[in-house]
């Protein structure tokens, strides 16, 4: 059978969203911002995993390190399905991340498939042969019962039949991770009391710090060494990753960005007392837009300041600090590689349960020629 022939359309970003910025391509923009809320809501039954448009426009900009570029299919006249790619600009020079997705009402005719390809074209001419794309999975499925993919780490499985994983694999692309979504309901059930009292037992040779948005000057040098380190210490499973490299620069543009995006960041750290080494950070974020819900970011203790409960204080102070500062936040969503037994222990121990799991896959091609579609 013939698949039917669509036309795949660049999404031009608008200068901005208040009035006096508003471009013409601004409703094409909201109507991209609709479809994204709508494939949301249509896996997940809410809208915590999206974000405001103000935040999308903001994060889907060029800038130094990273490049985005967002495509949509219309069907009818209304959009249908839509893919991004993202391109590192300063390290995995060979990778890019892509992403498609298709209302369930549309599914079946061949739109999902022509705007993979078309991010695989695109991918092809910026020279990128590592290709990585993920897929989403409530928690409704036996983690334990039968018709299950494993990835390559062994650690986690998807249903076998659901449409996403039955997509990536017809695509080429293989499960080589499992990520498990969690969520924990605020206040929290746990006695945190109790888990800072023993992980303090293990932790007298460390002090802990805390901030909000920006790092003080004295500590973002070393900040700097723990967020490259996320590149390398955090599991990845079998995905290809390069080290990334972190300077001062780099750490005040995520922190920019973030604040230009309406996120306020909660950071809590622990310095090595006798050295003065900064050995574990954690970052929770809170919207204005989403008022409900706070989203757990990265957390990482270095590997040479392991076993002495860091990750369990940091993050009791960054949740009272939330309880305080945010009375309004209702849930703490997270995601953990499903093989991080230690993390995934201390969130347990906080109260997070699963609420899903995303697959994430990943496709090499070889080195090609070309120019990217129009």
């Amino acid at each position: 059978m013939t698949r039917p022939s669509y036309l795949v359309e660049q999404l031009t970003l608008p200068a901005g969203l208040e009035a006096g910025d508003v471009a013409a391509n601004a409703a094409e923009f909201l109507e991209f911002m609709e479809l994204a809320d709508e494939l949301v809501l249509q896996t997940w039954g809410n809208l915590d995993r999206s974000s405001s448009p103000a935040a999308r426009l903001q994060h889907w900009r060029d800038n130094p390190y990273s490049r985005v570029r967002l495509h949509f299919v219309r069907v009818d006249g209304r959009m249908a399905g839509s893919s991004w790619i993202r391109c590192e600009l300063q390290d995995n020079l060979s990778s890019a991340l892509l992403q498609v997705n298709v209302l369930d009402s549309f599914a079946g005719r061949g739109i999902g498939r022509t705007l993979l390809e078309h991010a695989e074209a695109l991918a092809a001419a910026e020279g990128r042969t590592i290709l990585q794309t993920f897929t989403e999975h409530p928690a409704d499925f036996d983690v334990d019962g039968p018709n299950l993919i494993k990835p390559a780490t062994g650690t986690g499985a998807l249903p076998a039949g659901a449409r996403g994983a039955r997509f990536a694999e017809q695509a080429g692309y293989r499960l080589e991770q499992v990520e498990r979504f969690s969520s924990l309901e605020i206040p929290p059930a746990a006695d945190l009391d109790a888990l800072e009292r023993d992980a303090l037992t293990r932790a007298g040779d460390y002090e802990l710090l805390h901030w909000t948005d920006a790092c003080p000057d004295e500590h973002v040098a070393q900040l700097a060494v723990l967020m490259s380190r996320m590149s390398t210490d955090a599991p990845t499973g079998a995905l290809s990753y390069e080290p990334e490299i972190w300077d001062v620069a780099r750490v005040r543009h995520v922190e920019d960005t973030w604040r230009q995006a309406g996120q306020s960041s909660l950071v809590a750290a622990a310095r090595h007392r006798s050295t003065g080494e900064l050995a574990a950070y954690t970052v929770l974020q809170v919207a204005a837009d989403k008022p409900w819900l706070a989203d757990q970011d990265d957390t990482l203790v270095a590997a040479g300041h392991r076993g002495h409960r860091l990750g369990m204080l940091i993050k009791i102070l960054n949740l009272r600090r939330l309880r305080n500062g945010h009375p309004a936040v209702r849930r703490v969503i997270t995601f953990n590689a499903a093989e991080n037994d230690h993390m995934l222990g201390i969130n347990v121990a906080l109260g997070f349960k699963p609420a899903g799991y995303d697959g994430e896959w990943q496709r090499t091609t070889a080195a090609t020629d070309g120019h990217a579609p129009d």
